[in-house]
């Protein structure tokens, strides 16, 4: 499915093609959310502090950047996948690397809205533990809180 998708660390030369990703699929998967920051505020944050002071990795396939995670130790801190690349294991590869590197377990947030996301990391082993009201997230959005133990 994901054959020719390299996953890697990403660089600075990245940062365009990873808020590119970020983008489209929040845009995509999220269309009821509100962002409060504008596509060059996001894209500013990623070049600036996303990729040059986090653990972000990229899929890259013929030179294009597909898909992004960033990880903050046990934190799942992002998982963004271009909207046509969907369903072909490149989000089941970006867990197991997430599960490798952080090998005593993982916690993520993901907004209550996005359902698919639920099931996705449901079938991965995360457990929801909390739900919010969303007042602690920048686009004010109810969330769920997962986590994933060995």
């Amino acid at each position: 499915m994901s054959a020719g998708v390299v996953l890697r660390r990403a660089g600075g030369p990245d940062a365009a093609g990873v808020a590119d990703v970020w983008l489209r699929s929040f845009d995509a998967a999220l269309p009821t959310v509100v962002r409060p920051r504008s596509d060059d505020e996001v894209r500013a944050y990623i070049r600036d502090v996303v990729v040059p002071a986090r653990e972000t990795w990229v899929a890259e396939a013929g030179g294009r950047v597909v898909g992004m995670m960033v990880l903050a130790e046990e934190l799942l801190s992002q998982l963004y996948l271009a909207p046509e690349w969907r369903g072909r294991g490149i989000g089941d590869r970006f867990v197991a690397l997430a599960k490798e590197r952080s090998p005593s377990g993982l916690t993520l947030w993901t907004f209550q809205v996005n359902k698919p996301a639920h099931r996705f990391y449901e079938r991965h082993g995360f457990v929801a533990v909390e739900h919010t009201d969303g007042s602690g997230n920048e686009e004010r959005e109810p969330d769920v809180r997962y986590v994933w133990r060995p």
